[in-house]
Parts: structure tokens; sequence; C-alpha cells
């Protein structure tokens, strides 16, 4: 039996590191799903789509032949034989995948992709992002809220990106929170708060949550 965990947090949170390493650590897969939103709007730009007209964007979404990378340690993302795990995490990406999200058929688009995913999983899948604990996969035996305060996750960001992409973050956050609420737990979602702690700390509660359902899974 699958257990299926729901990730959901800001940017600069861990939610991403964490995920991955806990995937990598109890042989999950690992489903990113802000990165199908990049390569959405990747291609989009690349090919002239209006990112305002939301039908445009749904269209354009059916000709994509896109398929999300589940392992942790190859992160490898191809569209059309093209390499662009790189391009994607641009900063002329971040600043427009806001409008790509916004579009609730979109949404509904990806979410449906993102659940026959989480379905498909024989051991076991971490999805993370934003409303996956409530929207993508609101049934997921374990549900968790990771953030941190704003500072933090801004230092997070310079370190690892540098001051442009930090400098954006609140920005981004601000065009999320029109379409998504992920800085609060919903009912029955655990909130992992990671501003004080350090990153294994971090993995090992996550783990901690897990642990209980793998063993009534009989892993």
């Amino acid at each position: 039996m699958s257990v299926v965990v729901a990730v959901d947090g800001p940017a600069g949170s861990g939610k991403s590191s964490v995920s991955k390493a806990v995937a990598r650590q109890l042989g999950f897969s690992y489903l990113d799903t802000g990165a199908a939103y990049r390569v959405v709007t990747w291609s989009c730009l690349n090919s002239g789509v209006n990112l305002e007209d939301e039908s445009e964007v749904v269209d354009h979404l059916g000709s994509m032949n896109y398929r999300a990378p589940l392992d942790p340690d190859r992160q490898l993302i191809e569209l059309g034989g093209v390499d662009i795990t790189e391009a994607i995490r641009s900063e002329k990406i971040s600043s427009h995948v806001s409008a790509i999200a916004k579009h609730p058929q979109v949404r509904v688009f990806l979410n449906f992709g993102f659940r026959s995913l989480a379905d498909s999983a024989e051991e076991g899948i971490i999805i993370e992002g934003r409303d996956i604990t409530t929207i993508v996969v609101p049934d997921a035996p374990v549900r968790v809220l990771l953030t941190a305060d704003e500072d933090t996750r801004i230092q997070r960001r310079q370190t690892e990106m540098g001051n442009g992409n930090a400098a954006a973050l609140s920005q981004r956050d601000q065009a999320d929170r029109k379409v998504v609420d992920f800085m609060t737990a919903a009912d029955g979602v655990h909130t992992i708060d990671s501003t004080d702690l350090t990153f294994d700390q971090t993995v090992h509660a996550l783990k901690s949550l897990i642990g209980p359902h793998l063993e009534k899974a009989g892993a």
C-alpha cells in the first residue's frame, strides 16, 4: 500500500530540499508540482502564448508532451527533447509563473495529472507545492504545512539563489496568495515551522509524521 505525503508551504520554507531528502531516505517518489507550472510558463513564453489568456494557455497545455520526473536524485526536466532543468529556474520564469498559476482551468488540468501520478506510486510519494494538502490530494494520510518566518525564508533564498531572486520572494507570495492559501494549515494538517530548526531536524520532523503510516502500510 502506497503512502502519499502532501507538503504545502511558501517559497523558502525548505519544502523542496526537505521533501527530496525524505523521499530519498524512504525510497519514495518525489513530485515537485511547482516545476510543472514553471515548465508550462517556459513553454508558453517560448511559443508566444499570451499568459493572460486562460483559454489560450489551456489549449497550449494539451499540446505539451511533458512527463514529470519522480526520482528525487534525478530531477532532469525535458520538453520536446530539450533539457530545460536550469532554464525553468531563471528569474524570468520566476517573474511570470504566477500569471500561469492564477488560471483556475490550468490548475484543474495540472492537478488531474498530479493525482494520477499519486495513484500510480508503488512505494510512496511525496508531493510538494501549494494547495497540495487541500486541493490536490486532500485525502493523503500525511498532510503537512512546512513554513518559516519571512526573514528566515528571504535569508535562505539569498544564500541559495542570490539577492535578485530573494527580493522577489515577497512579491511572489503576495501574488500567489490571491489564488491559494498556503500560509494557514487546514484542519487535519500538521504544521512544521522550520524557522529555528536545522535542515536535519526538519527532515526528522517530517519523517516522524510519516513513520506511523509506513507501519500501517506494512512497510
